[in-house]
């Protein structure tokens, strides 16, 4: 991707707490790999999913992206999220396939090795207010990737706008 907002992608994952599992759904910036929108809840409904992408388009000063990218889950078919997508093309993975969605997987493998994996979270919003931690402070200002050339994702979309 050589601009911002081209093609996000999305996925869920859950988390486990001693409360109950958290769902996390994500959509990321295949430009940047920047966490653009997220949700949490203790259930995997389309409006987890719907929070997630309002929280993106909001982040993104109301700009959609031209493609969004997700697994076939029915979070992803249903007509309460397709109906937010107006002019975005929707893109699902093909059945049985997860490299379709390699970022949206790579980033819940960062975060449950280098977050989840080392906490027993006691309750769900002790688990929300780490993740928020993770994602905001340190995935997407902090964390150095390789595929940006070893920058965080904010700091390759500043550069990107210097560029432009």
């Amino acid at each position: 991707m050589d601009k911002p907002n081209t093609v996000w992608v999305s996925d869920i994952t859950y988390i486990e707490t001693r409360e109950g599992w958290l769902y996390l759904a994500a959509f990321i910036d295949l430009y940047s790999r920047r966490v653009v929108g997220w949700s949490m809840n203790e259930r995997m409904t389309a409006d987890l999913v719907v929070s997630a992408f309002d929280m993106a388009i909001k982040q993104r000063g109301d700009v959609l992206p031209a493609l969004v990218h997700s697994d076939r889950g029915s979070q992803y078919a249903s007509a309460s999220f397709r109906n937010r997508l107006k002019k975005c093309k929707q893109s699902m993975s093909r059945k049985g396939n997860c490299w379709d969605n390699a970022v949206a997987e790579s980033f819940f493998g960062a975060l449950k090795s280098e977050l989840v994996y080392q906490k027993t979270y006691n309750t769900r919003k002790e688990a929300e207010l780490d993740i928020f931690d993770y994602v905001e402070i340190f995935y997407n200002r902090t964390r150095l990737h390789s595929t940006l050339g070893y920058v965080s994702p904010a700091e390759f979309e500043e550069k990107g706008r210097k560029a432009a």
